[in-house]
């Protein structure tokens, strides 16, 4: 690949002045947000007057800002971005927070949305296989029984929620699952005021998780986030002390994203 890269830069078409301004432009970072022309210099490789020819034209454009010998960028940079933000659906924006969150708290991660009674699965990071039933994409599973399926009716209004609840059909899948109606609209409720869904073996013998809503800037929610794990003993306190807030940092990483994409998401 260096061999293929170096050979096109010999190419006439190769745009030397722009390749050296993104490299300016990713020097650029935690440790470094407000580098001096030389700190650049040397970070880049190129010659001073290389560095400032590209930071005088990012400054003309209003992708940088200097004060004194310092620069940085400025938040118009973020114009770099929104083409290909826009360019993605919900799955793949959320799927890198969701891989960091599975591997903090070492269990499976997936994202659903409601469609009619079931949930149907858009994105999911295993981590060990805890079900019996095999997940990817696409799966479905009835949404009464499930924590990203009570999260999303929580979303429903009231009447919305009414209506659903008369022609859903609900079971007893386990001898844990809430299928009374009565009893199952008042713990949607309740998942409601909480803000998140905690379901402990009522989906299938062994299996828990915890869901929270994923909200548009608006704040609808368009999915539902969870972690499910295998039951053990402590498991609730696992899910509430450790689990939840992970899930709700991870929300919240992924909603900042969305408000980057949402254009292109609410069309």
């Amino acid at each position: 690949m260096a061999r293929v890269r170096a050979r096109f830069e010999e190419n006439p078409e190769f745009v030397q002045s722009l390749a050296r301004g993104l490299e300016v432009i990713r020097s650029f970072d935690e440790e470094h947000p407000s580098p001096t022309l030389s700190e650049l210099a040397e970070s880049t490789g190129l010659s001073r007057a290389a560095v400032r020819r590209s930071l005088l034209t990012l400054e003309h454009l209003g992708y940088v800002r200097q004060k004194g010998r310092l620069f940085s960028l400025t938040p118009r940079i973020l114009e770099l971005g929104f083409g290909y933000l826009s360019s993605l659906g919900l799955p793949e924006l959320a799927l890198p927070f969701m891989e960091t969150l599975a591997q903090r708290v070492d269990e499976s991660c997936s994202l659903t949305v409601l469609d009619d009674t079931d949930i149907v699965y858009v994105a999911r990071v295993p981590v060990r296989r805890i079900m019996a039933i095999s997940l990817g994409v696409g799966a479905r599973l009835p949404a009464f029984a499930a924590s990203m399926g009570r999260v999303l009716l929580a979303a429903l209004p009231d009447d919305a929620l009414d209506e659903w609840l008369a022609r859903a059909t609900t079971r007893p899948m386990t001898p844990h699952t809430i299928h009374d109606k009565r009893a199952l609209k008042a713990e949607i409720l309740r998942v409601r005021a909480q803000g998140y869904a905690l379901v402990l073996q009522e989906l299938e013998v062994g299996l828990c998780s915890i869901a929270v809503p994923l909200r548009d800037r608006q704040g609808r929610t368009l999915a539902a986030l969870n972690v499910g794990m295998p039951f053990r003993r402590g498991v609730r306190g696992r899910a509430l002390r450790e689990i939840l807030p992970a899930l709700r940092e991870a929300r919240h990483a992924i909603e900042q994203v969305l408000v980057t994409a949402a254009p292109a998401l609410e069309s």
